[in-house]
């Protein structure tokens, strides 16, 4: 079996540490020994997005925010699903992740970040919900689900405040879609304390092949 090689480590703002690894053609973002994303493994990153355009639908000029740029499934997705017209913003805290992007990365990203209709914010997801709003939708990959696994100031995006600055940037009908690796009671709660329509959804890591399961919330604005 091929070895595992580091081709970057970098520090993330506000502490820990992200590894870029590669072994053949296979790429790992890493937080410690925590495995946050692989590149074989991209079917439920992609559902966020195609369940957040099924919503979203027909409507003209559409507003995007997408939390977590990654290895890009989730934004090569919302392009191809999403309107000619729709304005998709991706939020990156961590510059080297978009250095990867247009680097190792490139091969899996293509050229969806110069895609005429994504706008890139590197910084944090948070500040950029508050300076974009509105939004049509608001989808979020920034951790492994709402624990803030690998950062802990991401809990701050999943408490009951940040719930409530989401709603406050969404237009009505507009939702919020969350991605986790794994179940969640406190924050199904939180969430439907927001009164919000709320809706828990199982999606597989490898799509129609399978995988593990994953939750995707999604939280509509009345």
């Amino acid at each position: 079996m091929l070895p595992w090689i580091k081709l970057d480590e970098t520090k993330v703002p506000g502490g820990g540490e992200l590894k870029l690894m590669q072994r053949g053609t296979e790429f790992s973002i890493m937080s410690g020994v925590i495995e946050l994303m692989n590149s074989r493994l991209s079917g439920s990153e992609e559902q966020l997005a195609v369940i957040s355009a099924e919503r979203v639908g027909t409507r003209p000029g559409a507003r995007i925010l997408i939390g977590g740029l990654g290895m890009g499934f989730t934004l090569r997705t919302a392009l191809q699903h999403f309107g000619a017209d729709a304005e998709i913003t991706i939020a990156e805290l961590v510059p080297a992740v978009v250095d990867w992007a247009r680097g190792p990365l490139k091969p899996i990203h293509g050229d969806s970040l110069d895609d005429p209709r994504v706008k890139l914010y590197v910084g944090d997801v948070a500040a950029a919900i508050a300076a974009g709003a509105p939004f049509d939708a608001i989808l979020l990959d920034v951790d492994n689900g709402p624990d803030g696994l690998s950062r802990p100031e991401n809990d701050r995006l999943y408490s009951a405040r940040g719930i409530e600055a989401a709603k406050t940037a969404l237009t009505r009908g507009g939702h919020l879609a969350v991605w986790s690796a794994h179940p969640d009671v406190g924050f199904t709660r939180r969430l439907k304390q927001s009164n919000m329509i709320v809706e828990e959804l199982q999606v597989r890591a490898n799509g129609k092949r399978g995988g593990a399961r994953h939750l995707i919330w999604v939280a509509t604005k009345k």
